[in-house]
């Protein structure tokens, strides 16, 4: 989905920030009706504790960068949950279970008032360097099937051309009868 073009410099640059770093599933959060705190929340899910920290601390890196120094920035020791307060922008940076456990989107849902909710991004978009790399991996692993496939086929053929060995039982019939040939 592309991205709204009525952001704030300091949206654009917390979702930027988010996406450098692949954060997944961004949702913005219009909340200017709803309270005085802050206009915007921005929500974005981290795949573990040390890449919640890092979305986390990124944000607050470029935006003191840009000149928008972090009111506070809480839960970085945890990195299940990790809070930026940039003023008018708060960043809520979460682990996929907290985020389902604690359901922000909903919360801040009132039944008077939707809030309105925005999909940055669900998942990053690929480069052209990893899509020529997915599509030779994918050449690589039809290659490889197709030589297993012939393997499968020439084993086939081997075992079909070998002589059908005979089941115990008549092999000890057959030597029976030899051994009374030789004697009678």
């Amino acid at each position: 989905m592309p991205r709204p073009t009525s952001l704030s410099p300091l949206t654009k640059l917390a979702i930027g920030a988010l996406e450098d770093l692949k954060g997944q599933d961004i949702k913005l959060l219009d909340v200017r009706k709803l309270t005085t705190v802050t206009d915007t929340m921005v929500i974005c899910t981290g795949t573990s504790n040390r890449h919640v920290s890092s979305l986390a601390q990124n944000v607050a890196e470029v935006s003191k960068k840009a000149g928008f120094r972090p009111m506070g920035v809480e839960g970085k020791d945890t990195g299940e949950w990790v809070l930026v307060d940039l003023g008018d922008v708060v960043v809520h940076v979460m682990q996929s279970q907290a985020r389902a456990h604690y359901q922000l989107e909903k919360l801040w849902a009132v039944d008077e008032e939707p809030v309105a909710v925005t999909t940055i991004r669900s998942k990053p978009a690929k480069s052209k360097t990893t899509k020529a790399k997915a599509t030779k991996k994918t050449a690589a692993g039809k290659a490889v099937k197709k030589t297993a496939k012939k393997a499968t086929k020439k084993a086939a053929r081997k075992a079909a051309a070998r002589p059908s060995a005979k089941p115990k039982a008549a092999k000890k019939a057959s030597a029976g009868k030899k051994t009374a040939a030789r004697r009678g």
